[in-house]
Parts: structure tokens; sequence; C-alpha cells
């Protein structure tokens, strides 16, 4: 696999020479991810980025009665982190898996602070990522206040267009906030109508 999947997504925000190219491309690791296997274990330090270049992962919270609670999905061409838990290298309260057979590039934590200090572009490129993040929880989280369950399953539609289709309706209902059985209900009252 060559590295033209991630260096198109950094090259969306920043420019880099020949030799920055390079160095970033020297600390990046390729992984084959299986289905249901962990990226990200609650309770584990999360000490790298991971961007994800075919299938599809989620990071999720697990509550004190087992239930699920998806706080994203990345498919391709989407990075995945539970950031809390990299910045202060704590740790993490999210898992990541896979919930398909999948690609992923990894960058550890320590090889990223390195380069940023070689080649300060990736100080900017990270503040770019950092920030579309910061703004989409925070559209989520004022939709979760304002909005009814069909507002939001039609948001998760715009936003992940290439997963409606692919994702199990549990996967789903726990990003947008309901049950599996109220989704389908739903979901089959507007077909009716």
């Amino acid at each position: 696999m060559g590295f033209s999947p991630i260096l198109a997504n950094v090259s969306k925000h920043i420019a880099l020479t020949p030799e920055e190219t390079d160095l970033f491309t020297s600390i990046i690791h390729y992984k084959k991810v299986k289905r249901r296997q962990y990226v990200l274990e609650e309770g584990e330090v999360n000490n790298r980025l991971t961007f994800v270049t075919s299938g599809c992962l989620r990071s999720y919270a697990v509550d004190k009665n087992g239930g699920e609670h998806v706080l994203q999905f990345a498919p391709a061409g989407w990075w995945i982190v539970d950031m809390r838990s990299l910045l202060n290298q704590e740790p993490a309260r999210l898992n990541i898996d896979a919930i398909e057979e999948s690609e992923i590039f990894f960058i550890y934590k320590k090889d990223m602070d390195d380069l940023r200090e070689k080649v300060p572009a990736f100080e900017r490129f990270g503040r770019i990522i950092a920030e579309k993040a910061m703004a989409t929880y925070q559209h989520r989280q004022v939709d979760n206040m304002i909005l009814n369950a069909m507002e939001r399953y039609t948001n998760f539609c715009q936003l992940y267009p290439s997963l409606i289709v692919s994702l199990p309706q549990k996967q789903v209902a726990s990003y947008i906030g309901v049950t599996p059985e109220f989704l389908s209900k739903m979901l089959n009252t507007v077909v009716m109508k």
C-alpha cells in the first residue's frame, strides 16, 4: 500500500517539500485490522494517531450496563483517536475497533511530536485537524440537545453517506442516541408515508 491516501489528506491543509514528505512517510506504520479487532481499548494509553485507508473504525464508550455509545465512525480518509488520552497520556475512556476489515496507518505520538519540531507545518496541520474535530463535536452536541431523532438521523446520513447502507442499524442507533427498535420503527414510519 502506498502513502497516497494519507498524503492527500495532509496536502489538503499544508504543503510539504519532497524532503518533508520523506521525513513524514518514514514515521508512518501500516496495519491490517480484522473486524472487531481493537486499535485501542478503554484503560490503555492512546499513544498514536490513526488514519483509516480502507474499511471503517469506530470509537465508543461502554456504560455501566454494557451499553455502547458511539462517538465517531472513521471511514477511509478519516483520522480517529482518543484525544484526551493522547494529549494527557492517561488511560483511554474510549474503545476504538474495526467494524469491518480495515487497513490503517498510524503514527506514534512521540514520532509526531518530533516531526512537529523538524517540520513546523505539522503544527498547523495538527491545529487544523483539531479545530475541525472540535467544531464537529460541538455541532453534534448541539444537535443532540435540540434536534429530534429523525433530524439527527438525517445529519448522520449527510456526515457519513458512504456508511448508511453498510452499517448495522444498531451502530447507527447508538450514534444518534436511540434504541435500535426505535430507529427501525422511525424508519418504517417514514417509508410508509
